[in-house]
This record gives structure tokens, C-alpha cells and sequence, in this order.
């Protein structure tokens, strides 16, 4: 019987003793498992140093440089005499992917994609002149009438004038009213008054070691921000190197508006993060920042201003001095909306007078703009019409081109 109870204690303590282990063994933490990444089918291996280690194109740390996703901190090298080798094996982790930028379309031949829609816009100007020289008897009245025709067009008096007065010369000698013989005689006077000699080129590379700097000005409404938007992806489109400068501090997120468009092709934005700050404070650093960053161009949005107020055309003329503090201004761009006709040349000249106008950008002359206005801003402030808004979508500014800009007016 004894001997019976021994060897039912020893079971008993057997059992208890595996089942303890067994319990042990289940709550004891397991490694985390680590695959093995699969090698590429090249069977080519991660690129490594003199030590075996990866090189410092794959970071085993987990850590990213500025623009890779990282914190953006750079860390310091170490001291001489200080260098050790590093041993340890890290994993070879994949870069992030960049940003997907948009890549704009060239912007050359895009105004005549899109003479259509300045067509639409302009058919009293072409069609109507058109039908009244070629119909036969031009006398007074009918004269007159291509008189009225261009003057509400807004080409204004003097150029109409010589329009006229040319056309009746020609018409005169030759004695003809064939609709293509007439239409060949606009164009070639049409194309005269808008001025293909005048310079329309957009300064936007780098010059003495420095960015140029275009500045963008004009009244409420007009469209500037967009346009800068706008202008950057044309840009852009020519592989300039960009920097866009918020200087409108006082309506609500134009900042951020602005800064939307430089997103979506990569071009870097210099803001306040308070509303209302010194727009020439911000206009300064943006400089500032495009020299230090070898940017081929800086494009500063500035507070539309109604003209007339003489404290916010003082407060321009203040951005202006303080950015050329550190660097030269190379284009001054005054935003016109091309629907408001003659009503925008007194913005025009006013402008000119505070900030030294050098281009002029026509927006909304898809709608229900008047093509003579191109005319008669040139002749109002003596510089050329450079750019033309003939849509909202954001490929739509166009390099102005006198003689697409005429057969579209024809069409």
C-alpha cells in the first residue's frame, strides 16, 4: 500500500510539472518574425559600404532627410578623429515616393487651341465689320456705322480713326468690297494697331547671379491670384525653377489659395501665417528665400486696391521700394478684366504711375469681353499686352500672339 502511494504522489508531481512548463512556454513572449525580403529577379543586392553595411542612399534607421518625409532635421557629421565604423546590419528600407507633381502643358501655340473662345467673344468686331465693308454701297451712314462697330468694341477713338481712315483709302483705290479682299485689309490694319513690334516676352530667368522678380498688381476681382497660379504652371511648363510669394495678407486664405496652385506642380510658397501681416515684409522674404534656393524666378501676389484710394497706392508703392532694397523688380504685371472696357484704363494709368507698369494681363476675354481693349490699353500706358485669360481652367493663360489674336477676332 505504501509503496501504491508513492507512485500516485510521484505521478501527480510529474504531471504538475509538465503542465507548469507547458504553461510557461505559452505565455512567454515570442519574437517578432522578420522576412526575408525577395531578392529582384537580377538577383542584384542592395548597394553597400566597404564595411557590408547599406550604403546611405538606404537609411537603416528609419529616418528621412528634408522632402523625403522625415523631420526635416539634419543631423550633424561627426568630429574629426571621432569616425567609427558601424557594423550593424540594418534592413534595407524603400524610399518614399515623391510627390506626384502635375506637369502643365506647354503653354506655346495655346492661344490658338483656344481661339474659339476668344472667337465667340469677338464676333461684333470681326463678322460685323465683314458684313458692313462688303456689302456693296459705303457710303456716310455705312461708314458710320464701322465707326460705331469699333467704338463699341473698345478700341477707342484714335485707333478707330485710323482704322477708318484707312479703309476708306484702300477701298477708295481699289474700288472693291470682295468679302476676302476687305477681310485680308482689316487684318493687316487690325494687326498694325495692335503692335507686333512691342517686346511680350515674360522675363523669367535668372540674372546677375539672382532671380528675377515679377510683381503682380491690380484692383479687386480681377483674377491675381489665379493668374499667378496660372503664370507658375506656365512656367513651369518651361522648366523654370519658380517661387511664389502671399503678399495678399488681407483676404481671407488667399494664402492658402495661392499656396494650393504651387502645390500641384511643386513650387514652393513664402507666407504669413497671420492675417493681416506687412504684405512688404512677406514680398522681402520671398525674395529672399528664391535667391537663397537659386530659384530662376519669384512671383509676388499682391492685395487687389481700388485705384482711387491713395493710402492702399501709397501701401503698393511701399512693397515696391522694399523689394528693391535686395534686388532689382524685372516685371511689373497689372491684372486688367477685360469685360470692364474702357472703365479699366484709368485703373490702368493710375497703376502705371504708382509701380512702373511693364505687361498687361487681359483675364476673362472668353466671355463677354470687346478685343479692341487690347488695343486700347497698349496705346493708353505704352506697354504691351503679354498674357490673356480665355478661360477658368488652370491651362488657361496664354502668351498674347497679335496675329492669332486678330484671326481670332476674323473668325
Amino acid at each position: 500500500m505504501l509503496d501504491q502511494a508513492w507512485q500516485i504522489i510521484v505521478l501527480v508531481a510529474v504531471i504538475a510539472v509538465v503542465g507548469v512548463g507547458l504553461v510557461v512556454g505559452f505565455l512567454r513572449p515570442r519574437g517578432k518574425r522578420r522576412d526575408r525580403p525577395s531578392l529582384p529577379t537580377d538577383t542584384t543586392t542592395p548597394s553597400t559600404g566597404a564595411s557590408g553595411t547599406p550604403s546611405a542612399a538606404s537609411s537603416g534607421d528609419g529616418s528621412a532627410g528634408p522632402g523625403a518625409g522625415g523631420t526635416g532635421v539634419l543631423t550633424a557629421p561627426p568630429a574629426d578623429g571621432d569616425v567609427r565604423e558601424d557594423t550593424t546590419t540594418a534592413p534595407v528600407e524603400l524610399e518614399p515616393e515623391a510627390p506626384a507633381y502635375e506637369r502643365p502643358e506647354s503653354a506655346r501655340g495655346r492661344l490658338a487651341r483656344l481661339r474659339a473662345r476668344l472667337a465667340r467673344s469677338n464676333t461684333a468686331i470681326g463678322k460685323g465689320l465683314l458684313a458692313l465693308l462688303s456689302r456693296g454701297k459705303l457710303d456716310e451712314a455705312a461708314w458710320e456705322d464701322v465707326e460705331d462697330t469699333l467704338l463699341g468694341a473698345d478700341l477707342g477713338v484714335e485707333a478707330t480713326t485710323e482704322l477708318v481712315d484707312a479703309l476708306r483709302t484702300k477701298v477708295k483705290v481699289d474700288g472693291t468690297t470682295d468679302e476676302q479682299v476687305v477681310r485680308g485689309w482689316l487684318r493687316e490694319e487690325l494687326i498694325a494697331l495692335v503692335d507686333p513690334s512691342m517686346d511680350r516676352r515674360v522675363t523669367s530667368t535668372r540674372a546677375e547671379g539672382r532671380p528675377s522678380v515679377i510683381l503682380v498688381v491690380g484692383v479687386n476681382g480681377t483674377g491675381k491670384t489665379t493668374t499667378v497660379g496660372k503664370l507658375a504652371r506656365v512656367l513651369v511648363s518651361e522648366d523654370r525653377d519658380v517661387v511664389l510669394g502671399a503678399a495678399d495678407t488681407f483676404r481671407a486664405a488667399a494664402a492658402d489659395q495661392l499656396q494650393t496652385w504651387g502645390e500641384r506642380v511643386g513650387v514652393p510658397t513664402v507666407r504669413s501665417e497671420r492675417e493681416g501681416a506687412d504684405p512688404a515684409a512677406v514680398a522681402f522674404d520671398a525674395v529672399k528665400a528664391a535667391a537663397e534656393m537659386e530659384a530662376d524666378v519669384v512671383i509676388i501676389d499682391t492685395a487687389g486696391r481700388l485705384h482711387n484710394k491713395t493710402n492702399l497706392m501709397d501701401e503698393l508703392g511701399k512693397v515696391k521700394r522694399v523689394i528693391e532694397k535686395q534686388s532689382p523688380i524685372d516685371e511689373v504685371l497689372l491684372v486688367l478684366d477685360a469685360t470692364t472696357g474702357q472703365n479699366g484704363l484709368e485703373q490702368a494709368r493710375v497703376f502705371a504711375e504708382v509701380v512702373d507698369v511693364t505687361g498687361i494681363v487681359l483675364t476673362k476675354l472668353d466671355g463677354t469681353a470687346k478685343g479692341g481693349i487690347v488695343v486700347a490699353v497698349q496705346r493708353k500706358l505704352g506697354v504691351p499686352v503679354k498674357l490673356v485669360g480665355l478661360g477658368e481652367g488652370p491651362d488657361d493663360l496664354a502668351p498674347f500672339d497679335p496675329a492669332a489674336f486678330v484671326d481670332a477676332l476674323l473668325d
